[in-house]
């Protein structure tokens, strides 16, 4: 196999398992080529991911030996996707009776998904998570392309127990918005003790549902080491959690002039 054949597989490789760790022995193997070989193949794919900004091809050395891919957005690749989902959020017909916003075709889009899920990857990957925790609802596409792009398991939270996942805990929590007492469950299999997890949620107005997240982490005995938040409302001002990380602020729906006032967080501003 020629050496423009082998960079194809093992760049795709790499890609669909962003984090994961594989042994350049056996990309050795599969191309039956030598090791040294193989270093100038990476050599060439990571200097090629660095000029365009695409990423990083890291190289683990030991006995066995190592390469794994690590996706990475600079500030300003982040903003560009940001702000082009504040321009779809800025159309007019998004707005909905009552002062709603329709999200549902962002939430469902992949290729949205795959950047906000690389942008969270970024920002947080140096925390080390060991899993992504979110709550039963829209939320969970965002956490799992989040999860993906940092190898680790989703663990999705339940509104209501359902019977095959065994034993579980159970938590009343304060909604932030609407004052009001919910409940979520999680099984007592789906994490394991002293974890490190990432808490992301696609919508946040008073951050209830976070906090109750991160108090339910507690009773697991895990340790939070971030919250990612898709889209955080600017009301009310007062909120339940400051720690977190939103993308894009939700300013205003003025429903009388037809106009979203939304903007991309602070941070990746900066």
């Amino acid at each position: 196999m020629r050496r423009a054949h082998r960079i194809a597989a093992i760049t795709k490789t790499l890609v669909e398992q962003p984090h994961h760790v594989f042994a350049v022995g056996d990309f050795a193997t599969l191309f039956d080529v030598a090791r040294s070989t193989l270093s100038e193949d990476l050599a060439i794919i990571r200097s090629t991911f660095e000029r365009l900004e695409m990423g990083r091809v890291e190289t683990i050395s030991g006995a066995v030996g190592g390469v794994r891919y690590m996706p990475y957005f600079t500030r300003k690749q982040s903003l560009e996707h940001v702000e082009a989902v504040c321009n779809r959020l800025r159309e007019p017909e998004r707005i909905l009776p009552g002062g709603f916003i329709y999200t549902d075709d962002l939430i469902s889009s992949p290729q949205i998904l795959r950047n906000v899920g690389q942008i969270f990857a970024t920002e947080f990957q140096k925390q080390d998570p060991e899993y992504v925790v979110t709550v039963e609802t829209a939320g969970i596409p965002v956490a799992l392309q989040t999860a993906n792009a940092l190898d680790v398991p989703l663990v999705v939270v339940r509104r209501q127990s359902r019977p095959t996942e065994g034993p579980v805990l159970t938590m009343n929590f304060l909604s932030g918005s609407a004052r009001h007492v919910e409940t979520m469950s999680l099984s007592r299999r789906a994490l394991a003790r002293n974890s490190r997890v990432l808490l992301v949620d696609d919508f946040m107005k008073a951050g209830g549902t976070l906090r109750g997240l991160s108090d339910l982490m507690g009773e697991f005995e895990c340790s939070v080491v971030g919250k990612g938040v898709f889209i955080e409302t600017g009301w009310p001002e007062e909120k339940l959690i400051s720690d977190h990380l939103p993308l894009i602020y939700l300013q205003e729906v003025d429903t009388v002039a037809q106009k979203v006032v939304v903007s991309p967080a602070d941070w990746i501003l900066t």
